[in-house]
C-alpha cells in the first residue's frame, strides 16, 4: 500500500494548480494592455499609413475653411450625399472628417481637406482606429442586448490591476528608492534581469497603473449601472421642434434652415467658452442642429442642440450644469485613453502603456518559469518516491 502525500506536498500540488490557471490571466492581462497601447495611437498609425488623412497648412497665412464652406465644397462635389455630421480634428495635421450617406443607403465617412474643402479619402466607419478600440475594449463581442459580457471581461481586470499596485506597494518597502537608486542588473542571469525590470517599471508607473486600474473599474460599473437602468446624467431628454415652429412652404419643398456658419455664430455668443470641434445636421425638420466641443475643462465635452429655423438654444449640457459626480465620471474615459491633451499626451500614454504591458510581461515569465521549475520539482520528487515505495512493499510481503 502507498504511503499517502504528506500535507506538505499537498499543498505545493494545489499551488502548483493555480499557479497554472492563472497563466491565462497573465496571457489575457498581456493582450489587453498591448492592444489598449495600440488603441491610444491607433489614428496616429492609421496617419502614417494613409496619405488621404493628412492635412498640411499650404501656407502660414492659411486659415482652414469654415464649417459652411466645408459643406457647400462637399455638396458641389458629391451633390447627391447627405451630410450627417462634421468633426474637427484635434490636432492640425488632420483632415477633417465628414459623415455621409448616400441616396442608396450606405454610409461611411470622407477625408475632407479643411483649407481647400476638396475630398481627400473615404474611410469606412469601422477602421483600424475603430477596430484596435474594440478590440482592446469588448473583444469585439457585439452589443445585442446592453453591455457585451466581453466589456464585462476586460473591465473586470481593473479590480485586480488595482489589487497588485496596493499589495506591490506594501510587499516592496521603501519603494520610494527606486526612483533614487534604480537598479536593472543586465549581466546577472534573464531571473534577474527581469525581476528588477517587474519592479521597477512598476515603480515609475505607480502613477499610470493608478489611472488605468481606476478608470477600467469605472467602466465595469458604468456597465452595470447602464444594464440595471440606472442614470446618474443630469441631461434631459432630447428636444424636438415643435410643429407650429416649422416654416410652412408653400412648394412643398423642405423648408430653409439657418446655414453652419450662422449657428457656429450662435452658438459662440450664446455659450461662451464653447469651442466647437463637431455639429451635426438635422435628420428631419423637427430635428436641431446639435453642436458640441471643449471649453475650459479638457477632460468633458459640452453640447448644445439649436433650433434650425429661429437659431434659439432648445437644450445645453455645460459644464455650468454638471454634477460633481459627472465631472468625475466623465472624466475617466479621457483619462483611461489619454484623449484630451494633443499628440503629446497620446504618446505619454502610448509609453507608459508600453511599460505597463512588459511589466506585464515579465511577470508572466517569471511566474512561468517559477511554475514550470516547481512542476518540474515535484515530478522527481514523485518519481523517487514511488520506487521506494515499491521496495517496501515488495520487502514487507517476503516471508
Amino acid at each position: 500500500m502507498s504511503k499517502p502525500m504528506s500535507k506538505k506536498n499537498r499543498a505545493k500540488t494545489w499551488f502548483l494548480v493555480h499557479s497554472w490557471l492563472a497563466l491565462p490571466i497573465w496571457f489575457f492581462l498581456l493582450i489587453v494592455c498591448v492592444t489598449g497601447t495600440l488603441a491610444v495611437v491607433s489614428q496616429e498609425i492609421v496617419w502614417l499609413a494613409n496619405p488621404e488623412i493628412r492635412a498640411s497648412q499650404p501656407d502660414d497665412d492659411a486659415q482652414p475653411l469654415s464649417y459652411g464652406q466645408v459643406l457647400a465644397a462637399i455638396h458641389k462635389e458629391r451633390p447627391e450625399l447627405a451630410v450627417e455630421w462634421l468633426s474637427s480634428p484635434e490636432e492640425s495635421h488632420f483632415a477633417l472628417t465628414a459623415s455621409v450617406s448616400e441616396p442608396g443607403g450606405g454610409s461611411y465617412r470622407l477625408y475632407i481637406n479643411p483649407y481647400s474643402g476638396a475630398i481627400q479619402g473615404v474611410s469606412p466607419t469601422f477602421d483600424f482606429s475603430a477596430f484596435t478600440r474594440a478590440l482592446h475594449g469588448w473583444w469585439l463581442v457585439p452589443f445585442t442586448n446592453g453591455y457585451s459580457w466581453g466589456w464585462y471581461l476586460v473591465s473586470l481586470l481593473g479590480l485586480p490591476l488595482l489589487v497588485s499596485l496596493i499589495t506591490g506597494l506594501v510587499v516592496y518597502k521603501r519603494f520610494w528608492k527606486g526612483f533614487f537608486t534604480p537598479r536593472l542588473r543586465v549581466t546577472q542571469g534573464a531571473r534577474v534581469f527581469w525581476g528588477d525590470f517587474h519592479r521597477l517599471s512598476g515603480i515609475w508607473s505607480i502613477w499610470f497603473i493608478a489611472v488605468i486600474s481606476i478608470t477600467g473599474t469605472w467602466f465595469l460599473i458604468e456597465a452595470l449601472l447602464s444594464d440595471f437602468h440606472i442614470s446618474i446624467s443630469t441631461e434631459g431628454p432630447p428636444s424636438f421642434v415643435a410643429r407650429h415652429e416649422v416654416p410652412i412652404t408653400a412648394d412643398g419643398l423642405a423648408p430653409p434652415r439657418l446655414g453652419l456658419d450662422q449657428i457656429t455664430a450662435i452658438a459662440a455668443e450664446k455659450i461662451p467658452g464653447l469651442e466647437v470641434s463637431f455639429i451635426t445636421l438635422p435628420e428631419d425638420a423637427f430635428s436641431h442642429y446639435g453642436i458640441g466641443g471643449r471649453g475650459w475643462y479638457p477632460l468633458m465635452f459640452q453640447t448644445a442642440e439649436i433650433n434650425p429655423y429661429t437659431g434659439a438654444v432648445a437644450g445645453a449640457n455645460l459644464l455650468s450644469n454638471r454634477s460633481t459626480l459627472e465631472f468625475v465620471t466623465e472624466s475617466m474615459r479621457p483619462l483611461h485613453t489619454g484623449d484630451f491633451g494633443g499628440l503629446w499626451i497620446k504618446l505619454i500614454w502610448a509609453f507608459f502603456g508600453l511599460v505597463l504591458s512588459m511589466m506585464v510581461l515579465s511577470g508572466l515569465l517569471i511566474w512561468s518559469k517559477r511554475t514550470v521549475q516547481a512542476t518540474a520539482n515535484l515530478t522527481r520528487r514523485a518519481q523517487r518516491v514511488k520506487p521506494q515505495h515499491a521496495a517496501t512493499i515488495v520487502s514487507e510481503g517476503q516471508p
